[in-house]
């Protein structure tokens, strides 16, 4: 038996935190597509089953269309049991106004809820933490160490800390409980690691990502079961539409903006920055005081190359006071009122006077 495991679709997320309205407009389109994608896969592949561990949607309130693309995909394909643990971000106003809820749409609650794949041989259980069960969570589980039993929660694991109010899953307390594999949603990159000497627990990450903190490759698990022995296959498919990326390029000494771009270029190609990517160009290095630094220039040159490209300045400036103090010119004598200023921070100063002597050379101040 094949089993999908995902989590953090975050369907109908708003993008608008680096794109532009249109942008954003299309990125929502292509994560709900990269569902659709995924249920077609099931399909193909001969998928029984697809657990969504938590944050299907982003918010409550989801968009009419959103709404029937999800139904549409689940009532289409009544073959697929959909196993749908309600996250953080989610809640159940995509089943109001329904007569009945799909009968391949297997939901959770605050109690654990059990469901049967193989013939009984494969159990599916989950439960939606909250501050009322975080206690008895795992004192009320329990399993038939004879079957195959899968288990769905989403949280942060108990070793790392909770930034936005999600609930804590202890995964010590789940050791020796007779779980073969825990599906866990909420930390938005794969991560895969040993829960007991009979089972492992498994972040699949998110479908898309989202922003420059979801760099890297993103998708979903298979599993393949054989439902006589309780051997299985464990494997992670990258399947994102778009890949980010967060480049860092240090110009330190560069004088021109050219220069910048020379250096940008291999730590690009190292990155394997690919033409469909977003991409995040960090610079960083000293340049000093008067250096050529059209940053406008810089961004649209590769914004030609990279379906978006996002431009962070993290550079310092360097200056020698001394080249100047002696200068009989308006630069000379900018420089020196600036210096002579006490109550003008260090770091302040060296901005003030860039900008000074840019406009002094008559170049457009960014």
């Amino acid at each position: 038996m094949r089993i999908i495991h995902c989590a953090d679709l975050h369907l109908d997320s708003k993008m608008n935190a680096n794109l532009d309205r249109e942008n954003a407009k299309e990125r929502r389109s292509e994560i709900l597509h990269t569902f659709e994608r995924m249920v077609a896969y099931a399909d193909e592949n001969r998928v029984s089953a697809i657990l969504i561990a938590g944050d299907l949607f982003d918010t409550g309130n989801i968009s009419a269309t959103v709404r029937n693309v999800v139904l549409h995909n689940i009532t289409g394909h009544p073959e697929i049991n959909f196993y749908y643990l309600r996250g953080n971000h989610d809640n159940d106003n995509f089943l109001s106004g329904l007569e009945e809820i799909p009968r391949n749409l297997k939901m959770f609650g605050a109690r654990w809820e059990t469901y049967w794949e193989a013939g009984g041989r494969i159990a599916v259980s989950g439960l939606e933490l909250s501050g009322g069960n975080g206690e008895s969570a795992y004192t009320s589980l329990v399993l038939d160490s004879g079957k195959f039993n899968i288990v769905m929660l989403h949280g942060q694991e108990s070793q790392g800390a909770s930034k936005d109010k999600a609930e804590i899953i202890h995964v010590k307390a789940l050791k020796n409980k007779g779980i073969d594999y825990l599906a866990l949603g909420h930390v938005h990159a794969y991560k895969k690691e040993r829960l007991d000497a009979r089972g492992i627990y498994c972040y699949s990450g998110c479908l898309e990502g989202r922003g420059f903190d979801e760099c890297g490759e993103h998708g979903f698990v298979v599993l393949d079961i054989d439902e006589d022995t309780g051997h299985y296959t464990h494997e992670f498919v990258p399947f994102a539409r778009r890949k980010l990326y967060t480049v860092e390029v240090d110009v330190t000494d560069c004088r021109t903006t050219a220069e910048m771009v020379e250096k940008a270029e291999p730590c690009l190609q190292e990155a394997g920055c690919g033409k469909d990517g977003l991409v995040k160009i960090v610079l960083r290095g000293t340049l000093d005081v008067e250096c050529e630094k059209d940053l406008v220039y810089f961004q649209s040159l590769f914004r030609q190359r990279f379906y978006y490209v996002k431009v962070y300045d993290e550079t310092g400036l360097k200056m020698d006071a001394g080249d100047y103090m002696l200068d009989q010119s308006l630069k000379g004598e900018f420089v020196r009122q600036v210096m002579a200023d006490a109550s003008i921070p260090e770091e302040d100063r060296k901005v003030i006077i860039r900008y000074g002597l840019l406009a002094i050379a008559g170049e457009e101040v960014q």
